[in-house]
């Protein structure tokens, strides 16, 4: 298992621009959902767990900088560190890299562990967790990234 985790390449789309003739910004999520659903299978939330367990995930929260415009048709891998987790969420630091070598965006969620039939929120099988708790020691001697935590605002003096 590789730390941080990288995706697959992936091209922004034609259909994902926008009138400002970049990326729109709804598919930046796109792209790092794409990355999460390669590293969910690592994890044992692959495309047959919902339905062998009538669990999921849902994220609670997710914050994304954009730091530099993408454009139709450029090659990108997405990369996935877990920061922290329990028994019933994760905390993942994403980022979104062009071929090129520069960092296009960032982002960090929280995610539940849900049982769907309440939905309500619970803990993971532990065969699960045993995956979730891997892949954090795997990227447990990673440093931490310097935008996780980070708030939004207007700084004032």
């Amino acid at each position: 298992m590789t730390a941080p985790f990288r995706s697959s390449t992936l091209t922004v789309k034609p259909e994902w621009i926008d009138y400002n003739g970049h990326l729109n910004m709804a598919y930046y999520n796109v792209l790092f959902d794409l990355c999460a659903d390669e590293i969910y299978e690592q994890m044992g939330f692959g495309p047959d767990y919902h339905k062998a367990t009538g669990n999921t995930t849902y994220v609670a929260e997710f914050h994304v900088a954009y730091l530099r415009e993408l454009h139709v048709n450029d090659p990108v891998n997405v990369t996935f560190q877990l920061i922290d987790f329990d028994a019933k969420r994760f905390h993942s630091y994403q980022e979104i890299w062009h071929e090129d070598g520069w960092l296009a965006a960032t982002g960090e969620a929280l995610t539940l562990h849900v049982d769907q039939s309440g939905p309500r929120v619970a803990p993971m099988p532990s065969e699960v967790l045993a995956k979730v708790t891997a892949l954090h020691a795997a990227h447990a001697a990673l440093p931490r990234p310097e935008r996780v935590g980070a708030s939004i605002g207007i700084k004032r003096r």
